[in-house]
């Protein structure tokens, strides 16, 4: 085929596509008999080519109105997976309380954190590559059937009281976690464009964030309530991760079927071959002869007007196919820049004082504010006899040393006894104690569990209801975060994609929670300040560091740089947790101030690096303080998805026909 001449020849075009658009359809091997005319290019080899044929396209998966379907079913996926996630947090002083005494607990439950982040170091890194090069759909589904599996383990782990099998369940929770967000992220950036990257991006996290805050308000008081119990509140979050597998598989249907829609029509297997040709890539073009002819081999010649050849050396005249090589490989990320590296150790270190913090954050909310030591100076007026329930013969109140009662402040624990002394043969209600005998001596804060009716109706009535009370009060405080989150992610990502200045905002971001931090190590004033500002910060920082990925990789990385982004988080999130047991350890049993003098260095760190990140970013181009689209590039997908209305009969977008044929 002799491309000087100026008429119009036909391509077979592979439908196949690379990168993060890759389909889990198994319709990848299907070919589209397309017809482009090709003008005359002395010189330019296929540029010209590639430019009429982007003249063709008119469907992709963001012009259809079923994204917005699939942005929702993406919502409701990690809504479950984010529950369960989150259980724990909201639950330690009700897990220190029900499972076996010991000296240990926080170390033992820092680790249920660890062991989830153990196997993302590594998967996330595959995932990603695995979506790439499979399909994000698919992948979503197999990964949400992980999460349930996970959360099943856990609640069975937490049913019989065994530290090991709730450490399996995590393990296999993570297994499929990160990498179920590595898809989430993958199938949004397949089926938005432009400016609705991130505000999809936020809406998904907003959404998903409700998860976080439904567990801090529910699980606390259905594991304090008589009739729900803790089992009953991990048992809620499995229920939840099965509905995310069946809103998985239906992510599934529908990716597959818009992309036949698309398929028939053209418009996913042409970007392949238009991309390439307009970004220099290898690109093959290969006569019945079964000889090939390369743009970028050494045999190529732009001044031949990049003529095909046959066995003979002669110009072919047969047809030919124009093939794409988008292989994506793990070891291409050493291909990536300093600008995605420091983006990298910026969310390694962030997230150090963002996530860690949650988990222990109602531990630390009650030390400090809401269920506070009481007065040493108070003692039981009998020290080794129950305080409030029906094992009380009479009254037992706390006194100060001259006699006076002592006062209890609101945000004080009462007086527990010295010992107890008790037996099933003390009460014709025993049975309904989860053991026959209860001898302490001395008697702890962690003997006392409150999900026992021996604590909560017959012994200590009055610590157990002041505790429920703080932890269901502390679940609250802690989801302001994740409130303002969900509140403010969509316009905050709507505002940087159109704005940009993502580096800058990292900044920002981190110095704020250097402050919150400060706060909280430092004063005794309400925690309310200081969770509004970390909430502020959260959703600056979430708002630019995910969008802010696919603009340091090439678009047929976008998943393969998730995965590595999420994969060295994760080394942090399994080391954090433990080093901060250790320092409560190390403090004599409390968090306050050591705990968050840690997380005050973490965010210090992310000061740092962003400076230096903003610097990297002004030799790049600000590619991250630089708004996401041009006008021009915005009015091109807008006249698209315009021109494209009248055609979406032809599609046959079904999923959202009422609202079309409505509008």
């Amino acid at each position: 085929m002799d491309i000087a001449n100026n008429e119009a020849s036909s391509l077979n075009l592979d439908g196949g596509r690379g990168g993060s658009d890759s389909d889990s359809s198994g319709d990848d091997d299907a070919s589209l008999q397309l017809r482009l005319a090709i003008p005359q290019n002395n010189g330019g080899g296929y540029s010209s080519a590639a430019a009429e044929a982007t003249h063709h396209v008119q469907f992709r998966k963001s012009s259809l109105r079923s994204r917005w379907l699939v942005l929702g079913l993406t919502c409701i996926v990690m809504t479950g997976s984010y529950y369960a996630y989150d259980i724990p947090s909201a639950l330690h002083q009700q897990l220190q309380d029900y499972m076996p005494p010991s000296s240990n607990y926080e170390t033992n439950f820092n680790l249920l954190y660890t062991v989830y982040s153990i196997p993302n170091v590594i998967l996330p890194l595959f995932g990603g590559n695995v979506v790439d090069r499979h399909g994000a759909p698919l992948c979503l589904a197999i990964f949400a059937a992980a999460v349930f599996m996970g959360a099943v383990l856990l609640s069975i782990g937490v049913a019989n009281k065994s530290w090991e099998m709730m450490y399996i369940g995590r393990f296999v929770f993570g297994l499929g976690a990160e990498s179920l967000c590595v898809a989430q992220s993958t199938i949004v950036s397949d089926w938005f464009e432009g400016r609705e990257v991130a505000f999809a991006m936020g809406i998904g996290l907003a959404v998903s964030r409700l998860g976080s805050i439904w567990n801090n308000v529910v699980s606390p008081k259905v594991a304090n309530s008589s009739g729900g119990g803790i089992e009953s509140a991990f048992w809620i979050g499995a229920l939840l991760t099965s509905c995310s597998v069946v809103m998985a598989g239906m992510i599934v249907l529908v990716d597959k079927r818009a992309t036949r829609k698309l398929k028939r029509r053209g418009g996913q297997a042409l970007p392949s071959l238009t991309v390439a040709l307009l970004e220099n890539e290898v690109v093959e073009l290969r006569g019945d002869d079964g000889i090939v002819s390369r743009e970028g081999d050494e045999g190529y010649n732009p001044a031949n007007g990049g003529e095909v050849f046959d066995e003979n050396n002669e110009p072919s005249t047969k047809p030919c196919i124009a093939t794409v090589e988008s292989g994506v490989h793990i070891t291409d990320i050493r291909t990536f820049g300093p600008l995605f590296w420091l983006l990298t150790i910026s969310c390694f270190v962030v997230y150090g004082c963002v996530l860690p913090f949650n988990n222990v954050a109602s531990g630390i909310l009650l030390e400090r504010n809401y269920f506070t030591s009481a007065p040493e100076s108070c003692k039981l007026e009998y020290p080794n006899q129950c305080t409030v329930g029906y094992l009380v013969e009479s009254s037992n109140s706390a006194l100060e040393a001259n006699g006076d009662v002592c006062l209890i402040a609101p945000s004080q624990a009462p007086v527990l006894p010295s010992s107890v002394n008790h037996t099933s043969l003390d009460s014709g209600k025993s049975s309904e104690w989860d053991d026959s005998s209860y001898v302490y001596s001395p008697l702890t804060s962690t003997n006392v569990d409150c999900g026992d009716s021996f604590w909560l109706d017959a012994c200590t009535s009055d610590y157990c209801t002041k505790q429920h009370e703080a932890t269901e009060h502390a679940g609250k405080v802690m989801s302001i975060p994740y409130l303002i989150s969900a509140m403010s992610s969509p316009p905050l990502d709507h505002l940087v994609d159109r704005y940009g200045r993502r580096a800058q905002i990292a900044v920002v971001s981190s110095s704020l929670l250097f402050m919150v931090h400060l706060t909280l190590a430092l004063s005794s004033s309400s925690p309310i300040g200081p969770m509004l500002g970390q909430g502020i910060a959260y959703s600056l920082y979430a708002a630019v560091l995910w969008p802010s990925v696919p603009l340091t990789v090439p678009k047929q990385y976008t998943g393969t740089a998730f995965g590595v982004i999420t994969s060295i988080q994760n080394i942090g999130l399994a080391l954090f947790p433990l080093l901060i047991a250790a320092i409560y350890d190390g403090s004599g049993g409390r968090y306050i101030p050591n705990v968050e003098f840690f997380f005050m260095s973490c965010a210090a760190a992310g000061v740092v690096v962003g400076i230096f990140m903003n610097r990297v970013d002004r030799r790049y181009g600000d590619k991250l303080n630089g708004a996401t689209g041009t006008e021009d590039e915005e009015e091109v997908i807008d006249s698209l998805r315009e021109d494209g209305v009248r055609d979406f009969d032809d599609v046959d977008d079904d999923y959202f026909s009422p609202l079309h044929h409505s509008g």
